[in-house]
């Protein structure tokens, strides 16, 4: 088949590309970040991820599967919420017109039109978008991504607990929050390129932890354990902010205090997911947050 990953250099969509190859598909690569190095060695040809609807028509033209990995973490400039809904509407409307025959797209957790949290509403819209297409589908619905050297939250977990003599948390820290390994995603994701039908699942590893548990795990294991502070959700928000400013990045948004104290970070479904952070954990504690991971750096600069 000839198969098409948004974001092929980045983070899942990585994974995704380097089982396909394996199994001697062809694969392009629609990128927003052209000028990244390609890991594939020529392997993957490359095409504008502009959201000019005529242009990925032709991109997308022969493509057997779409395999969407793009998302907006944060409103930065242009890139909004709002935005990102309207060019994945424009996406599918590609795939659509070029004759796709298949999509499988990377969503969130618990996604809800109803969610007073943009980056939720957002991506049930994007799962809408999807939808309606009348392609058939398979969405996955991901926690917190963990592995290959390349995850956000976790690592820059480690790194403040290294460097910190305390760590404040927003609330009590009894929400909870359920990790999922990036290779079992794209698992998930090429199973989704060759199955049947349409379905909407979550791929989540398969243990679940409070988050001042997880904390105080990470701290151990690295050998940095800290005193782990309750605060009010504010104050938290706020000192992550003030972190922000002299790590030139966002260490965290309020929609994503609310989105884990709301529970949003773990499923209510069988997980998917095989490998265990435990043993992720154990078997990276001598390089997680050695280097600080810059949303900001990897995504705009």
């Amino acid at each position: 088949m000839k198969i098409a990953v948004t974001g092929a250099f980045s983070y899942t969509g990585k994974y995704v590309t380097t089982r396909l190859l394996a199994r001697g598909e062809e694969v392009i690569t629609l990128t927003n970040h052209p000028s990244r190095p390609n890991p594939f060695n020529g392997q993957v040809k490359t095409f504008p991820l502009d959201f000019d609807e005529a242009g990925m028509t032709k991109s997308l033209r022969g493509v057997d599967v779409l395999v969407n990995t793009y998302w907006v973490r944060f409103d930065k400039g242009e890139n909004t919420q709002p935005r990102a809904v309207e060019n994945t509407r424009k996406l599918m409307n590609a795939a659509k017109a070029a004759g796709v025959k298949r999509i499988v797209h990377i969503s969130i957790a618990n996604p809800s039109a109803d969610s007073p949290l943009p980056y939720y509403w957002g991506k049930a819209a994007n799962e809408k978008s999807v939808i309606d297409s009348g392609i058939p589908y398979a969405i996955l619905r991901p926690t917190v991504l963990v592995g290959g050297g390349e995850d956000i939250l976790i690592n820059n977990i480690a790194f403040l607990l290294r460097r910190l003599p305390c760590m404040l948390i927003p609330g009590d820290g009894s929400y909870g929050i359920q990790p999922v390994h990036v290779e079992d995603v794209a698992d998930l994701a090429v199973e989704g390129v060759y199955s049947k039908g349409s379905s909407i699942m979550d791929a989540v590893g398969p243990e679940k932890y409070a988050f001042k548990e997880l904390i105080q795990l990470v701290g151990e294991k690295i050998g940095a354990k800290r005193l782990v502070i309750p605060a009010p959700p504010r104050l938290a928000l706020f000192a992550s902010q003030f972190l922000s400013l002299f790590l030139d990045d966002v260490l965290l948004t309020p929609e994503e205090v609310d989105g884990l104290m709301a529970n949003l970070l773990v499923s209510h479904e069988a997980p998917r997911g095989k490998r265990k952070f435990s043993d992720w954990l154990e078997e990276n504690k001598n390089v997680i947050g050695r280097k600080y991971a810059s949303e900001i750096a990897k995504h705009y600069r």
